[in-house]
């Protein structure tokens, strides 16, 4: 069995972004030359996520609505974490959108549905962070 690891680095303008992620791990996949096998993509941070689900805007809007309700950034006093940083509701946000994916992968390809596409979810942006890209397989 071999194994394939990389990480890419990101730094959104934004606290919070929705990044389609798909392409980078298709391009992993490909200098990896595993055939068969598995990926495993996630977020190295606390305040981010690795999911799936449709790159459709109206989507992405309805997730940035939703996780407001369920962990609104402000005010900052609501949340017993906030301190030294103000992202207690970007630990929360993280918790519900998950933080990693793992993909099949047959024929040298991501075995993804029709409109299945992998996200990286930042909800304390602003600054570097990594996304783990491990494939293991033959």
């Amino acid at each position: 069995m071999k194994s394939y690891r990389k990480e890419l680095t990101v730094n959104t303008p934004t606290r919070r972004a929705y990044l389609n992620i798909t392409h980078e791990v298709e391009k992993s996949l490909q200098e990896s030359g595993i055939k068969e096998g598995l990926v495993l993509v996630n977020a190295m941070h606390i305040t981010a996520s690795v999911f799936i689900n449709d790159d459709e805007p109206g989507l992405h809007s309805d997730f940035e609505k939703w996780l407001e309700k369920l962990a609104p950034e402000k005010p900052y006093s609501q949340y017993a974490h906030n301190g030294y940083e103000d992202n207690a509701d970007a630990h929360l946000k993280r918790q519900i959108m998950g933080r990693e994916v793992v993909v099949a992968v047959t024929n040298g390809k991501l075995d993804l549905g029709p409109w299945e596409q992998i996200f990286y979810g930042e909800f304390d942006g602003k600054r570097n962070k990594r996304i783990l890209i491990k494939i293991i397989g033959e």
